[in-house]
């Protein structure tokens, strides 16, 4: 009859084992992903041209100067102004749908596109062509827009804020 095992052993890699299996396994992640590499390289040296990493290195070496420098400005009564302001544009653009602001936007570059087209035109705009332009469809509809959107801004302008109620109150 057999004996039991009543040991098991575990075969633990030395440490020239594990540095060649570690070493082996960055060389097949290097050669699987050689375009993000090389591309990396690419940027990494452009970055060291233009003197980005002496830039860095500097600043951390003096971390304590530049941080006390940073917080310094961000104190600064315009800095308070400008993160206000950020958070505020950044809640009017959560309040629109996407929907809405592609449309605003397809708008705004069509009508950039054509108002350039417009300047390119050598003879002057006639009183009458424009006043035959008015009769559009697309003309009437930006009209429509533009009411409806000057209406809104009235309405706001009319209502106290926010921050006059507050002092009211």
């Amino acid at each position: 009859m057999a004996q039991a095992i009543r040991k098991i052993s575990k075969r633990v890699p030395d440490q020239q084992e594990e540095q060649a299996q570690a070493a082996a396994e960055i060389m097949r992640e290097l050669t699987e992903n050689k375009e993000a590499v090389l591309g990396m390289i690419q940027l990494m040296k452009g970055l060291q041209e233009m003197g980005i990493y002496d830039a860095l290195r500097g600043m951390l070496e003096n971390r304590t100067e530049v941080g006390a420098i940073a917080i310094q400005q961000i104190n600064q009564p315009f800095m308070h102004n400008v993160i206000k302001n950020g958070m505020n544009g950044a809640k009017f653009l959560g309040s629109l749908s996407p929907e809405q602001t592609d449309k605003m936007m397809r708008g705004v570059g069509l009508g950039l596109q054509k108002m350039a087209e417009a300047s390119q035109q050598e003879e002057p705009q006639s009183l009458w062509k424009m006043r035959k332009k008015l009769k559009s469809p697309e003309i009437k509809a930006s009209i429509a827009a533009m009411a409806a959107f000057m209406e809104g801004l009235g309405t706001a302008f009319v209502q106290p804020s926010h921050h006059e109620q507050n002092k009211k109150g």
